[in-house]
């Protein structure tokens, strides 16, 4: 299903739902980070997606890694909670969502990388070939709170 993110945009369409989701930074052992070709916007992001019904936002975040990239994951920390209200994700079937992530910190404890219905490519990146990349401003965000040393998790 095709989606346009619309961010801090005056004439973004107003949401008619919101839904738990969860993303995942999780890095190799030279500091790259994961991440994936998004199938539906063309973009840059982190491996992620919806919170089932029945599962911890942990498991989700294990589970849509390895949907996603191929990798399991072990979830080691929150980096942060994103809800900004200005964010909203329009979907052709006429679904128009608030954003509401969580966003992990993980580590990679096994797997191969492998694309899916939701990935056109999977790749770790150096934080400094990140500029180069089309990734939406929300991802950038997240991305950039998982790379920095914290001492609490985001909350925004």
């Amino acid at each position: 299903m095709a989606r346009v993110d619309y961010f801090n945009d005056p004439n973004a369409p107003e949401a008619n739902s919101i839904v738990p989701s969860v993303t995942v930074v999780a890095l190799d052992g030279d500091g790259r980070v994961l991440l994936i070709h998004r199938s539906d916007n063309d973009l840059w992001a982190l491996p992620g997606g919806g919170v089932d019904t029945g599962e911890s936002v942990a498991d989700a975040a294990v589970r849509e890694t390895r949907e996603e990239t191929g990798f399991d994951v072990e979830v080691t920390g929150l980096v942060g909670l994103y809800t900004n209200p200005r964010h909203v994700i329009a979907y052709d079937d006429g679904e128009v969502r608030q954003q509401f992530s969580i966003c992990f910190s993980a580590r990679i404890v096994g797997g191969e990388p492998r694309t899916s219905g939701e990935s056109k490519a999977v790749a770790f990146l150096a934080p400094d070939d990140l500029d180069g990349m089309r990734i939406h401003p929300s991802m950038r965000l997240r991305i950039e709170h998982g790379l920095t040393p914290r001492s609490e998790p985001y909350i925004g």
